[in-house]
């Protein structure tokens, strides 16, 4: 269970940093500092940020993966990884790209998401 809670929080903290990676440099022409930037300095910059993502990523999946004493599969580790990516993909939208609607497709897809989760751990 503590793993399980471990796990779950480290995946978290790692998707916050890959979605800033991959995502928070759209908003950087935004930031006088940014604005000059080229794109291999905006790459270079994203894929340090990126590299905290590991920092989480790694031990995530290590303290998860059942083979290591965790309580997930390989493939449950996979499918809660893409959830919560989505999720915390979907709270970035919302506050910092204030221009995305969240639309009832978007619900929709998410409860078939839920559906592919409960039918992944489903024994």
């Amino acid at each position: 269970m503590v793993r399980g809670i471990y796990t779950i929080v480290l995946l978290i903290l790692s998707n916050v940093f890959m979605t800033l990676a991959w995502y928070g440099h759209l908003k950087f022409k935004e930031m006088s500092w940014f604005q000059n930037l080229g794109l291999v300095s905006i790459v270079l910059l994203s894929w340090g940020i990126a590299l905290f993502e590991y920092f989480f990523q790694v031990p995530a999946n290590r303290i998860g993966y059942d083979a290591f004493g965790g309580p997930f599969s390989l493939i449950e580790l996979k499918v809660i990884q893409e959830v919560i990516t989505l999720l915390v993909f979907t709270l970035f939208t919302i506050l910092f790209f204030r221009t995305e609607t969240f639309r009832v497709n978007h619900f929709i897809g998410f409860f078939f998401l839920i559906l592919a989760v409960y039918f992944i751990f489903k024994k």
